[in-house]
Parts: C-alpha cells; sequence; structure tokens
C-alpha cells in the first residue's frame, strides 16, 4: 500500500507560478512512477506529467511543456511539480498519483494504482 500526500496549490493569477509536492509513504516496492493529473469540473481526469524514482525517466503532456517541471528528490519519496506561467485553462484539482509498475508515459489515469486526495489549483483571469 503507497499513501500520498499533496501539498500546495492555491490560487494565482494568469502568469503567475504555484508549487505542488507530493509524498509517498508505505511503499515496499523497489521503484515507483510518481506524478500528477488535473480534473476540471465536468471534465475527465487529464494527465500532467510523471517521473520514475529510480532514475528521473519523465514525461509530460504538451499542454504543459515548457511551462510545467517535474522533479524528485529520492531521500524523502517526494515529487514535485512547478507550474509556470498559468493560465485560467489550468485551473482543476490536481491528484498525485503512483505505481510500481507503469513507466511515465502511461497516460490514462486506470493505469495507475495509488491516488492522492487531490489538491485545488485556480488560475484567475
Amino acid at each position: 500500500q503507497v499513501h500520498l500526500a499533496e501539498s500546495g496549490g492555491g490560487l494565482v493569477e494568469t502568469g503567475g507560478s504555484l508549487r505542488l509536492s507530493c509524498a509517498a509513504s508505505g511503499s515496499t516496492f523497489d521503484d515507483l512512477t510518481m506524478g500528477w493529473f488535473r480534473q476540471a469540473p465536468g471534465k475527465e481526469r487529464e494527465f500532467v506529467a510523471a517521473i520514475r524514482m529510480s532514475d528521473g525517466y519523465q514525461y509530460s503532456a504538451d499542454s504543459v511543456k515548457g511551462r510545467f517541471a517535474i522533479s524528485r528528490t529520492n531521500d524523502k519519496n517526494t515529487v514535485e511539480l512547478r507550474m509556470n506561467n498559468l493560465k485560467p485553462e489550468d485551473t482543476a484539482k490536481y491528484f498525485c498519483m503512483a505505481d510500481p509498475i507503469v513507466i511515465p508515459t502511461a497516460t490514462r489515469a486506470a493505469a495507475y494504482d495509488y491516488w492522492g486526495q487531490g489538491t485545488q489549483v485556480t488560475v484567475s483571469s
């Protein structure tokens, strides 16, 4: 079992920046792929970015490339998402996820077994 605890998020103006963190605990797996999905009201959960903890291999959605950066801190089993140049369309609830088997190019939510509770990101226009 893997427990994911998210922090960060909040309200920011267009063009602003935010940082999300997700700490994993309780994992007995040798490796994890961790990252973020987001879900806006009335829309499906959408892949944002993922990173493999063992080697840093990562993948991001085209919609956030150049603006969002995912990174990891292995000693703290933590993943961070730095979001720059935020746009109103980035407004959503952001969910941390993890899985011991998938690789970061897995963009379907169903591929990931473990999820956090989510944290809200709101970008005002």
